[in-house]
């Protein structure tokens, strides 16, 4: 099948939907969450960090269910490498990012885990429901540490959170509208998933490249519009920790949570060209972030530059060896 006008319409119409849906859901369970009483800290763990991460979610599994590992696993591995070398850059550029020591030494670490993780279950070349049980496991673990104890005191780390909370969208009206927004969200990400895959695909195909490369720039980089969109407000508003604390909980959510859940739904088999190279590419991202924030605990506009080049690097290898 030739990818048509109509095709490029149901990719471009993918991502617009993917990307009114993670915002829409995110505003109507904010809401949801605070007319329930839920404290602001507890929804800047988990419903801002889990809810930006929705596209990815949906997408990878439509993605195994429709047959295409690439899309799945490029969508996540391409995803952790465009929210640190191009939305980290993006939002440091906006605003020099000063970093709290204790808190990334506690995110940091858990954000080389996951990393790991990915790493290991990647290079087994199959990602089936023992390993997404295992990150799950290990997702629910680090939640439960982070609220315990970011509950316990109140510090830089934990208005951090808080103001997550506060720059995530509200929506008029209370736990009723909150929970229908919510559902219309969750919609219309669905809806946007199948037409970003379904339209990726075909993509491929009429170009002579592989699902991966795909999932790995068109699909990685439209379902990471949500946590730019966050970020760039986040670093606009001058709360730039906010858009690091973003990008590494958006990270840990998509080994951990997005791979996790879609592995345990669908066994993945994982494509070699992923093993060989994008994986080292993501984790060299994640590594060149460590490096910056541990010398000077902050990253600058210049770093940001890097990120950005290689970021812009890495694009344009992916482009030359497409074919």
């Amino acid at each position: 099948m030739d990818a048509t006008l109509t095709t490029y319409l149901m990719l471009a119409g993918g991502l617009v939907l993917l990307t009114i849906g993670g915002d829409t859901l995110v505003r109507g369970a904010s809401t949801a969450a605070k007319s329930m009483g839920v404290s602001p800290l507890l929804i800047g763990l988990t419903l801002v960090g889990f809810g930006t991460s929705t596209p990815e979610l949906v997408t990878s599994i439509t993605a195994a269910m429709a047959g295409s590992p690439g899309i799945a696993v490029g969508n996540i591995v391409g995803s952790n490498t465009a929210n640190i070398l191009l939305i980290l850059g993006v939002a440091a550029l906006i605003t020099p990012i000063l970093v709290d020591r204790a808190a990334f030494r506690r995110d940091g670490w858990m954000l080389v885990i996951a990393s790991a993780v990915c790493a290991g279950a990647v290079l087994a070349g199959r990602i089936g429901f023992i390993w997404g049980l295992g990150m799950i496991a290990l997702l629910i673990a680090y939640l439960v540490v982070a609220y315990l104890g970011e509950r316990s005191v109140e510090d830089a780390e934990r208005a951090k959170y808080e103001h997550i909370s506060e720059d995530a969208p509200d929506a008029r009206g209370g736990l009723w509208a909150g929970l229908g927004l919510a559902v219309v969200g969750i919609a219309l990400t669905i809806g946007g998933a199948r037409l970003l895959v379904d339209g990726a695909v075909v993509i491929a195909r009429d170009l002579g490249v592989s699902d991966t490369v795909i999932g790995l720039t068109v699909v990685a980089v439209g379902t990471s519009l949500p946590e730019l969109v966050t970020s760039v407000v986040a670093a606009a508003r001058k709360h730039a920790d906010v858009a690091l604390g973003n990008v590494v909980g958006s990270n840990i959510y998509n080994v951990l949570g997005i791979l996790g859940i879609t592995a345990m739904v669908s066994p993945l088999d994982v494509p070699p060209e992923i093993a060989r190279v994008d994986l080292w590419v993501m984790l060299g991202a994640t590594a060149l972030l460590v490096l910056f924030v541990r010398t000077g605990m902050k990253i600058v506009r210049w770093e940001a530059g890097v990120l950005l080049l290689a970021y812009g690097g890495y694009i344009a290898w992916l482009a030359t060896n497409a074919a």
